[in-house]
């Protein structure tokens, strides 16, 4: 809607800055580099002030026949006293400069710590409804920009207000006349520059938009850079950045040409008006209504406003883009966070149970992935989940994690009910080994400490050989520190999995979630790391996604799972006398 397109064009302060009360820890330095910036730009006015005594007052003295040596002798004093102001100047930028910065950057490492601290609390639906690129373009994009506000634009602005208030004042002090007749003329500038920003500033905004999304293009083809040349698709994702790419040229090229008549007209107008107030200000001068130095001063003067006003567009279109990327920032700062409290000591024993649990992802709310679970799991228990593919099995994994909160019915831990326990403690009682494992780019040693942050030397190393992980790691020349490249790529699916059993074992958890953690090890690694996880999972609460019959059938407990619901529970031996889904499942080898 036209009302509403208009009204989001229109700079709100309050929303543009708010961001910047992170200052306010730094103010001892930043209020006195601001005073600076005032005093600054209130130096900037006297190189026009002196410099137009430095022309108009000998030439105005040597008409009226003054003596030489006292015009040489003003001169002289006028340059001495402009040269003094000028060192003045330059000493008290240098530590407005440093305190600006100072205070500017360590003020955004705080915004930059509290953001990526609110980030990682985000719930998980809030990271499934976008795509990777944008998030980290909210993260660095959109705080660069508040970054090069602060530390560039703010002072500008600053700087600029000065020079064309300050210059207002002057040009009114050399000519009332002459500034109404200059000021006549502003508005005219001013409406047409509005007119013409705001086309410029939409075709901006569509570019960014589209260069953002030919960053996602790019960043997607990294990261699935694997799968991207496993398919031969080099080409293909050429021409999707390609095709990106071209959309943004496209868009750049038009508004080149709404920036092309803005400039011209900028330097049509700003020359224009110049070259008339010129004209008009000769002819009173000729009538002896303004003299040569009130003259030279009120030009130079208008000089200054006219760069001023030039400024403008480009100071309100920062400004704009600043208040698009504090509100992305405040939706991240504002977003409701998971319950991490804590501080009141709670473990969990490892009891599980679940009453009617009715679940569907927020993103397809139309489809019912859980539909009235019940299933009761006892501390210490090994309990297999299997099913067809897609009949929910991760999905629980994901509620028991608090990942996800069910949408009806009851999840519980030791009897207590999940939403009245931290998702910290639930997570703390867990470790995770998934089916496909993703390592940070790091260390070795990093990526097993993981499990348990500050955890010594012979700890870690005591569980890599748990996890039958110590003997190939030791074969690396760097050992524990050998580097596993991003997402893990320089190690093996099987070295990548033995690795986060490590993790797990290191972790020592009161529940173990095992999305068939040996699936990508070969028949050897197998039975050796099954020997640990067997050994792991004594006195511990034990949940496993199982694809494997072998898996199965040392569980205590297994569920079927089919259709949203558990359909069959028990033993390997009694599921395989009925004639249900379990022993269909069990004959085939299909459980996956």
């Amino acid at each position: 809607m036209p009302g509403t397109e208009k009204k989001s064009r229109r700079i709100d302060w309050k929303k543009t800055f708010g961001l910047y009360s992170y200052l306010g820890k730094y103010r001892r330095i930043f209020i006195p580099s601001v005073i600076a910036l005032f005093v600054t730009g209130g130096l900037s006015l006297a190189f026009p002030y002196f410099l137009g005594s430095l022309i108009g007052s000998p030439q105005e003295a040597m008409q009226e026949g003054a003596d030489p040596s006292e015009v040489s002798e003003k001169i002289n004093k006028v340059v001495s006293t402009l040269l003094l102001i000028l060192c003045v100047q330059a000493f008290v930028a240098y530590w407005r400069v440093r305190g600006f910065i100072k205070a500017g950057e360590s003020a955004l490492c705080d915004l930059r710590q509290d953001v990526f601290a609110r980030l990682v609390r985000l719930p998980m639906p809030w990271f499934m409804e976008r795509r990777t690129g944008e998030v980290g373009s909210r993260f660095s994009a959109d705080l660069a920009i508040l970054q090069e506000t602060l530390i560039t634009t703010v002072p500008q602005m600053v700087r600029q207000s000065v020079t064309f208030f300050g210059g207002l004042i002057f040009i009114f002090i050399a000519s009332v006349k002459l500034s109404l007749f200059m000021l006549a003329m502003i508005p005219v500038v001013v409406i047409v520059v509005a007119i013409v920003g705001r086309k410029i500033r939409r075709w901006s905004k569509d570019a960014q938009d589209q260069l953002a999304q030919s960053n996602i293009v790019a960043e997607e083809a990294v990261q699935g850079i694997a799968d991207v040349k496993a398919y031969s698709n080099e080409e293909f994702e050429e021409d999707r950045y390609r095709s990106a790419l071209d959309l943004f040229l496209g868009t750049v090229i038009k508004g080149s040409k709404a920036r092309a008549m803005f400039v011209s007209f900028i330097i049509f107008i700003l020359f224009g008006t110049i070259s008339v107030v010129v004209w008009f200000g000769a002819g009173m001068m000729s009538e002896g209504q303004i003299t040569s130095e009130e003259f030279t001063h009120f030009i130079l003067f208008s000089i200054f406003v006219g760069a001023s006003l030039g400024s403008l567009p480009d100071i309100m279109s920062q400004l704009q883009k600043t208040q698009g990327a504090t509100e992305r920032i405040r939706e991240i700062l504002n977003h409701e966070i998971e319950d991490h409290r804590g501080g009141s000591g709670e473990t969990l024993t490892g009891a599980i149970s679940a009453k009617d649990l009715v679940f569907a992802y927020p993103s397809r709310k139309e489809t019912q992935v859980l539909n009235g679970v019940d299933f009761e799991v006892n501390a210490g228990e090994r309990v297999a989940i299997v099913g067809p593919s897609g009949a929910g099995k991760s999905t629980v994994f994901s509620l028991l994690l608090g990942f996800y909160e069910g949408d009806e019915g009851c999840l519980s831990f030791d009897g207590k009910n999940s939403g009245e326990i931290p998702v910290s403690t639930r997570r703390a009682a867990m470790a995770v080994v998934p089916q496909e494992v993703l390592l940070f780019g790091g260390t070795i040693r990093e990526n097993i400490e993981y499990g348990r942050p500050g955890a010594s030397e012979e700890e870690i190393m005591e569980a890599a050989q748990k996890a039958n992980a110590h003997e190939f790691i030791d074969e690396f020349p760097e050992g524990y520190d050998a580097i596993v490249g991003p997402r893990g790529v320089k190690l093996s699916g099987g070295q990548r999995q033995r690795i986060a059993i490590a993790r797990a074992v290191l972790a020592d958890p009161k529940i173990l979630l095992l999305d068939e953690a040996t699936s990508a090890l070969d028949s050897e690694s197998e039975r050796l790391v099954q020997e640990a996880l067997n050994e792991l999972m004594i006195g511990r609460t034990s949940l496993i996604i199982a694809h494997r019959l072998g898996t199965v059938k040392s569980a205590d407990k297994i569920l079927v799972l089919k259709d949203g619901k558990f359909v069959e529970d028990g033993s390997h031996s009694e599921l395989m006398a009925k004639d249900g889904t379990y022993r269909l499942l069990a004959e085939t080898q299909l459980l996956n």
